[in-house]
Formats: structure tokens, C-alpha cells, sequence
């Protein structure tokens, strides 16, 4: 049996995607655990940005919200929401946005508004925040999110955040200056858009997961790359400095609820 979850391995695979110095705009959640976790690692000159108007955030734990003190007190330097979002991401100074999705289609867009009829739905989600703006502006967008049939749906309730649109040069219709979904990263494996057609499809799978797996916790007809690849399992390094990080955090969040 493995030394590690199935949740820690897909966030240690997130976090690889993040290269030395990158600006990511982050969101909270299993997002920014991942872009944390490269900054802790391989990654430690990694600009993490968050929609409150951090610059340059280095947490010693997870933030809850955007509004978390943790943010501002350890950032570079903090501005104004419209600056950040005017000047740094519509500006084309963010290279990757990095999001989470409750629901995601063949094509990468995403859903966290409602699960239902958006007049009645049968779950409201926490709902788009900068969601939208990241996906439609930022350089590249990377997903992470657990794999299933519900999450991974043939049409998503509601489009919060573009992707590719209906696939192809559609995204190109709605005039989005940012290059889109290039990897989806997931507790099976991950999946990045064929370059023709955009459609995600299975390109690296995770130790013990079978491919009959993957497709069966994925509401579409799931492509599968020809040259499959194999995930690395996280190194004895990777698993100590992402599990220090939640214990912190942890303890941290423990003690502010006393």
C-alpha cells in the first residue's frame, strides 16, 4: 500500500506543475495548497497572488478565505481589488490562474454557482468570486478537483468560468485574452485539452488507478492519450513539507476557533 492518499497525491502533482517564479493567481482551497506547497519546495521564488489584493503572499498556513490576516501580513505588498484585477490581471501580468471546480465539462468550463436549475437549485455553490475574470485573463489555467461522474459532467449546470467553450477556436468568440484550461489535475490522473479539438483528455494516471476507473468517474466519453503516462509518486520530501503545512494549519485554525 502506498505511504500517501489518494488528496495528497493529486496536490503534490498540482504543485509540480508550478515552475520557479511564476505570478499564480490563486484561489483558496485545494488550489492554494498546491501553489503553497511548490512555494515550500521546488518553487520558493513563486509569486502567489489572492483576489484580496496580496502581492507576494508566503503563509505560514492555509488561508480560509481571501480575507485571511495571514494573506496581508506576510505578502510583499497589498493593493486595491480593482487594481488587482484591472491592472495585474487584465493587464496580462498573471502567467497562471490556479482553480478549483465543482463542476467541470469535456471542454474545461467550470461550474460553482448551482447543481440545478439556477432558479431552483438542488445546491447553491459558494458562487463564481474572481473565478471568471482568472479563467478569461490569465496566461494559463490550471484545475484541480477530485474525479467523478458528478463533478465530471457532460454539461455543467452553469457556466461560471469560460474554458475552451464548445471546443476548437470557440473560446475565441468571446474575445478571452487568456490561453484557457491546460491541465486538469485530479485524484485519478491528469487530463490536459487535445491541441485540435480542446476536448480534456486522460494524459497521466496516478499509481494503482486503473484507466476503466478513470473513464467510469467521468460523465462523458473520456479520451485517453495513446503514449499514457504514470504519475511519480510524491518523494519522502514532497509528502513531509505538504503534511507540516496542514498541521500547521491545522493547529493554527484550532487555537483562533478557542
Amino acid at each position: 500500500m502506498p505511504d500517501y492518499t489518494a488528496d495528497e497525491l493529486m496536490t503534490v502533482v498540482a504543485a509540480r506543475q508550478l515552475a520557479d517564479r511564476t505570478v499564480c493567481f490563486v484561489g483558496i482551497g485545494l488550489p492554494s495548497a498546491a501553489a503553497n506547497l511548490a512555494r515550500l519546495t521546488h518553487a520558493p521564488n513563486i509569486v502567489l497572488i489572492y483576489e484580496s489584493g496580496t502581492i507576494g503572499s508566503r503563509p505560514e498556513v492555509l488561508p480560509l478565505s481571501i480575507g485571511d490576516g495571514e494573506l496581508a501580513e506576510s505578502a510583499l505588498t497589498v493593493v486595491s481589488v480593482p487594481e488587482m484585477f484591472r491592472y495585474w490581471l487584465q493587464g496580462g501580468r498573471i502567467d497562471v490562474g490556479f482553480l478549483a471546480a465543482a463542476q467541470i465539462d469535456r471542454y474545461g468550463n467550470i461550474n460553482t454557482t448551482v447543481i440545478g436549475d439556477y432558479d431552483k437549485p438542488s445546491v447553491r455553490l459558494p458562487g463564481a468570486g474572481g473565478a471568471s475574470e482568472i479563467a478569461t485573463s490569465a496566461g494559463e489555467v490550471f484545475v484541480i478537483a477530485r474525479q467523478s461522474a458528478r463533478s465530471f459532467v457532460d454539461r455543467i449546470d452553469f457556466t461560471t468560468s469560460l474554458g475552451h467553450a464548445e471546443g476548437g477556436s470557440s473560446r475565441d468568440r468571446y474575445h478571452a485574452p487568456g490561453g484557457g484550461p491546460t491541465r486538469v489535475i485530479t485524484d485519478l490522473g491528469m487530463l490536459t485539452p487535445d491541441p485540435v479539438t480542446r476536448e480534456l483528455t486522460l494524459t497521466s494516471i496516478h499509481p494503482g488507478v486503473s484507466v476503466e476507473q478513470a473513464k467510469a468517474a467521468t460523465g462523458w466519453k473520456l479520451r485517453v492519450a495513446d503514449a499514457l503516462a504514470v504519475t511519480r509518486p510524491p518523494s519522502a520530501a514532497e509528502l513531509s513539507a505538504l503534511r507540516a503545512l496542514e498541521a500547521r494549519t491545522a493547529r493554527a485554525h484550532a487555537e483562533a476557533a478557542e
